[in-house]
């Protein structure tokens, strides 16, 4: 009876932690899929000093996209972190 009540301790912190995990980078991914875009106008006041393109410019066209390949690799080694914590991990 123990290893099952302790499993489901462990299934209810994992899915706690893996939720809080999903809805802080559905937050980012919000923020710079939508909301950036929203102030692209503003932000084109900005200009970039290397490339020189204006911020809100840049930020529609590429650096939002950068940011979501970014965030899924992050993503991955953080729930991988959250798997190996609670020991749900796959074997390498």
């Amino acid at each position: 009876m123990t290893d099952s009540t302790n499993l489901k301790e462990r299934e209810v912190a994992h899915w706690a932690k893996t939720s809080r995990l999903m809805f802080t980078h559905l937050g980012i991914w919000f923020f710079f899929g939508f909301i950036i875009h929203m102030f692209v106008a503003p932000l084109n006041k900005i200009t970039i000093p290397i490339l020189g393109f204006p911020l809100g410019f840049y930020m529609a066209a590429q650096g939002s996209l950068i940011v979501f390949v970014v965030m899924l690799f992050v993503f991955a080694k953080q729930q991988d972190r959250i798997d190996r914590e609670f020991d749900f991990a796959e074997d390498d």
